[in-house]
Formats: C-alpha cells, structure tokens, sequence
C-alpha cells in the first residue's frame, strides 16, 4: 500500500489523541504513516505542498475535511485527489452520511481495505466549498449556539466521552424555543419553490444527508448521485414549530404537508438578512447567496 500522510488537528483534545493513536496503529500495519499536525490554513498548506505522491488522511471531523477539501480546491489539486478519513470530530456527518465507521480501528481499516469512489462536492459563488450540508434559518441559528456549547463543554469528558458532542443538541434545543422565520425566495435550478409571500423556518442543501452529530435533515441525501436535496420548512406557527422538530429527529419531517423537498444542481436563496451554517462554519448576515454542485470533484476512500 501507498504511503500515508495524516492530516491532523493540534488544537484536538486528549480524548482526540487516544483515538487517533488507536487508528495509526492499525494504518502503521500495512504501510508507511507520518502525521502532521496542523492549526491553521498556513501550516494546512505547509504540509500539502510537501504531501507528494502520499495519501492523504484527515483525521477529524467534518471541520477538518472541509479545511483539508478547501485548500485543495484553492491549490487546484482537487481534481483526481483521494482522501481517507478518520472521524475524530464531535459530529462526524460526513462519515455518518456515508457510511465511514465512527470507531477508530475500523475507520482505519476502510482506509485501508475500503474503495476510492469518487464524490460530489458543493460550491458557491465566491468558489468557497461545501462539503457535507449547508443551511439557513433554524438550523444556522442552532449552530451558532450549538458552536458556543461545543466550546464549552469540549473540555469537559473522559476518552471517548466527551460532553462537547451535545454542543448541537443543546443549540438545537435553544433555537426551537425561539426560531427565526424568514420571508425568502428559494430558487432551484430556476424554478422558484418558494417566495417572499411565504415565511420559512428553515432551508437546508443537503450534500451528505446528516447534519449535527446525526440528524437526517435532508435524509436522502448521497454524496455520489450528482443532485444536491433541498428542503424548505413552512412550518412557521407556535405548535408546527416544535411539531417539525420533533419529527426532523426521526428523519420523517420530509412528511409534512409544510415541508417542500427538491432536487438540482443549481440553487439560490435571497431574502431578509438570513444566517448560513455551511458544514458548521456559520457566516451572515446575508441577503443572496448560491450554491452549485460540482459532480465527482474528489474521492474518498469509502466501505466496499
């Protein structure tokens, strides 16, 4: 097997680095691994520039394989690249989505034994990436505030229990007390599925179909079928609300009768200042932003 480079995070805690070492030596069987850790876009593209013909690994989460995906794409070295990933993060989506095993000796195990198959990738007007899920209105709101808990509670836990992975439920919980509603104009592939005259909870583009440690927003997401899953959510009165909450737990809030799901390529949102959660990393306020699918832009290496 080819050698192996790992990408990994130096801010991660203890609970990190025991998992982390607990993957290397299964890697560290079947080839040649160095580790580089890194903290910020410099080192990131420090270490790229010297990657060579070597793998690459991130070992993380969603976060650090939207950094490692973002700066190949800025290096154009996106095209034709192939990726494995360990998830050490506290959400994990992307792995979620699909299919990658969460506990570190098997996430090894399919970098090594599994299938490079090629994935599709999200980008938006300004050429920034998406890689897993972007949305708007309730669930932006949850990651702001789910970001703030995270930070708080990362500290606080033992090995693989660590209290930082309710960062989102918690920011979930205090964003469906108090949720935006927004009048915005969603356009998808030209056809518009909703307007001004229409006040939304949510919008959400959907990648990969989980989002915040789990949660199946757009379900029938797949990150190789070359369509982006949009779901717009109407239910904006006092007991849709929570009513649109509880079944978006369960993955059949696509169900309701307030809920509009399409497929594309190609979508835009604009409107009343809004917030963005692109694979949590949350920007705004906005009044028009656009997201477009680019087909098999990378691979990663994925169970067989």
């Amino acid at each position: 097997m080819d050698p192996l480079l790992v990408i990994t995070n130096s801010d991660a805690g203890t609970a990190d680095d025991e998992r982390l070492e607990r993957a290397l030596a299964v890697l560290r069987e079947h080839c040649s691994v160095e580790v580089a850790a890194t903290s910020n876009p410099g080192e990131l593209d420090g270490v790229l520039h010297l990657a060579g013909s070597r793998r690459i690994v991130v070992a993380g989460g969603d976060g650090s394989l939207h950094a490692v995906v973002a700066a190949l794409h800025r290096r154009h070295q996106l095209p034709g690249a192939v990726l494995g990933l360990l998830p050490l993060g506290t959400g994990n989506d992307f792995a979620r989505s699909t299919g990658i095993p969460l506990e570190p000796e098997e996430a090894a195990r399919t970098v090594v034994e599994g299938e490079a198959r090629p994935v599709d990738l999200v980008l938006d007007e300004v050429g920034g990436v998406v890689v897993n899920s972007v949305h708007v209105g309730a669930g932006a709101q949850a990651s702001r505030r789910g970001h703030r808990w995270k930070q708080r509670l990362g500290a606080v836990g033992v090995g693989d229990l660590n209290l930082g992975r309710l960062g989102y439920p918690i920011g979930a919980l205090l964003a469906a007390f108090r949720p935006p509603q927004l009048r915005l104009r969603v356009e998808v592939d030209g056809t518009v599925v909703n307007d001004l005259d229409r006040p939304v909870l949510m919008v959400a583009v959907g990648n990969g179909s989980r989002v915040g440690g789990g949660t199946p927003l757009t379900p029938d997401a797949d990150v190789e079928d070359g369509l982006l899953d949009v779901v717009v959510s109407r239910a904006v009165g006092p007991v849709a609300k929570f009513a649109y909450v509880a079944q978006l737990r369960r993955g059949d809030h696509t169900d309701r009768d307030d809920v509009v799901t399409v497929r594309g390529r190609r979508v835009t949102v604009s409107g009343e200042p809004f917030w963005c959660s692109a694979d949590g990393e949350v920007s705004g306020p906005e009044r028009h932003r656009s997201w477009h699918l680019e087909r098999a832009a990378y691979s990663v290496v994925l169970p067989r």
